[in-house]
């Protein structure tokens, strides 16, 4: 759903496209009660005959709204209207680790300072009760305050007494093999692959798979099908 410019949403008018994904859309919005540029993420209308897509865009809500750290990206407000829902969100002005690794491997001191942004950002999610189950380059905005975690569409949540937060995750076989097994292979840890339980480690073996390709500038697990990249990991 291609929403024009000067539609809208309550206090927030469209500005512009600034992306889309799997959730639904992502544009740059302005918040007209307090004269601030925002993030405006909606899903098309529908959404009522998508009862997978409403649960996902809730808990990515709950998730997001839990957190408060300055390497994830903020949530200012929820809600919906003409039977989309949506999510206003911080605007951040940079690129996303995935543009970034475009041009290569970082630098040696950018590789350590990455790392330990994205690194804080996940720590403190975990002691939350949030898992994010995503992480990947395209889900990492370096902005020029830093890193900054977005899109918790797949996270978990627990509560933060748990000392590892997991749950069983059902992979079913059609989702296998259209290619839309729960998070994107190259950064999944086994567990997610065999739909056994993930935890607080699960965010850890993502990290770690992110800092391998900072690092190298190549990805840390390959092959020329899902089934070859599944089988390296």
């Amino acid at each position: 759903m291609a929403v024009p410019s000067g539609t809208r949403f309550g206090p927030y008018e469209i500005l512009g496209p600034l992306g889309a994904g799997g959730m639904g859309e992502v544009y740059r919005a302005r918040d007209t009660r307090l004269n601030r540029v925002v993030a405006f993420k909606i899903i098309a209308p529908g959404l009522a005959d998508q009862p997978s897509r409403r649960q996902r865009f809730e808990r990515e809500a709950r998730a997001i709204s839990s957190l408060s750290h300055p390497n994830i990206c903020a949530l200012y407000d929820v809600g919906e209207q003409d039977d989309a829902a949506f999510l206003v969100m911080e605007y951040l002005e940079g690129e996303t680790l995935a543009a970034r690794l475009l041009r290569g491997a970082l630098p040696r001191d950018q590789v350590l300072r990455r790392a330990s942004e994205i690194a804080s950002a996940l720590d403190h999610a975990h002691r939350q009760g949030v898992v994010h189950r995503d992480l990947k380059p395209s889900n990492v905005m370096i902005t020029g305050s830093g890193a900054k975690l977005l899109d918790f569409g797949l996270a978990k949540l627990r509560h933060p007494s748990s000392t590892l937060v997991s749950e069983t995750l059902s992979i079913p076989a059609a989702a296998t093999a259209e290619g839309t097994i729960l998070g994107t292979i190259q950064y999944m840890a086994t567990e997610q692959l065999e739909g056994k339980e993930a935890d607080a480690r699960t965010d850890v073996f993502a990290c770690g798979a992110l800092v391998y390709e900072m690092a190298t500038g190549r990805k840390a697990f390959a092959g020329s099908s899902q089934a070859s990249v599944i089988a390296a990991i």
